[in-house]
């Protein structure tokens, strides 16, 4: 037994019995079709065909977010670098502020103190005497001349300082005899060695009484050697210590910007020399006797 379904399609359009609603409704095969979807599935519909305008918006949304955000952190690094070359630029007045910022390590202050006083190229202490250079010839100036014509120079400063301290104590009835002034190297070394070979004296022992060649206070223009001319045997002896001349230094010669060398028992083992006085009215002298003081006694600092 067929059913309505099975009778062909011409039957049905031409069927007389039908009723004119389901005619119509046959004859608008598209307007049943659309009756025929629920609710949700033109909604479905209506997604998917706002999606691709949505998700185009979207794209273009995100992608300026991020060019704004790439403008922004170029931005930043731009106005932190002056502040980067600040950091730097301070390191050597704060170096307890930058150090966060270095790369490397600090170096390390605890070194010796001989690596922290030792002046560049300078030679070591030799039988307790400092090395020095020899002072510029055209800073030399005559003070007196020796009995062979030979002519006794002090640096400019130490030989007007000098003048007038012998005029003054000439105005006491003191008389000061020039015995050495300025020395060269060449000079101290044919003092050092031909002496000692003379009286049979090492090195050791002749440096008690003579500084080495390069080593010598005379080598600086500003140490002379002082005697009485009223005693002339007490020259070079410690027995000057009992002249006028001596006398009259002790009690004035700071005036002038001079001091005894080497004093009893002095620091640096020299024999006591009451007749060698050194220029110290300066800043340039000053500096070139003290600074070798500071830098041996730091040296020998345990």
């Amino acid at each position: 037994m067929t059913t309505q379904n099975d009778i062909p399609v011409a039957q049905r359009v031409s069927d007389p019995n039908r009723s004119p609603q389901k005619q119509s409704t046959q004859a608008n095969p598209i307007l049943r079709s659309l009756q025929a979807v629920p609710w949700w599935g033109y909604s479905l519909a209506i997604l998917a065909f706002l999606s691709p305008i949505v998700s185009t918006r979207l794209w273009f949304a995100l992608n300026a977010n991020a060019a704004n955000q790439a403008q922004v952190n170029s931005s930043v690094t731009e106005t932190a670098q002056p502040v980067s070359v600040t950091n730097q630029s301070s390191q050597s007045s704060a170096p307890a502020t930058v150090a966060p910022f270095t790369s490397s390590p600090p170096k390390s202050t605890s070194e010796s103190p001989e690596a922290i006083t030792k002046e560049p190229d300078s030679p070591p202490d030799l039988f307790g005497h400092h090395p020095y250079s020899e002072a510029p010839l055209n800073e030399l100036r005559t003070i007196s001349r020796a009995s062979d014509g030979y002519e006794i120079k002090l640096r400019d400063a130490a030989a007007k300082s000098y003048l007038k301290m012998e005029a003054d104590a000439k105005a006491d009835g003191v008389d000061f005899v020039v015995i050495s002034g300025f020395r060269t190297i060449a000079e101290q070394q044919q003092l050092f060695f031909e002496i000692s070979k003379q009286r049979n004296q090492t090195p050791a022992q002749r440096a008690k009484v003579s500084a080495p060649p390069g080593h010598s206070e005379h080598h600086t223009g500003y140490a002379l050697d002082i005697g009485d001319g009223a005693v002339p045997s007490s020259d070079l002896s410690p027995s000057f210590e009992k002249t006028a001349a001596y006398r009259w230094l002790q009690n004035n010669a700071a005036k002038y910007g001079f001091e005894m060398s080497f004093p009893p028992n002095n620091p640096q083992g020299v024999m006591y020399e009451p007749w060698h006085w050194r220029f110290v009215g300066d800043e340039d002298s000053l500096m070139t006797f003290y600074k070798k003081q500071n830098r041996s006694s730091s040296i020998k600092k345990p």
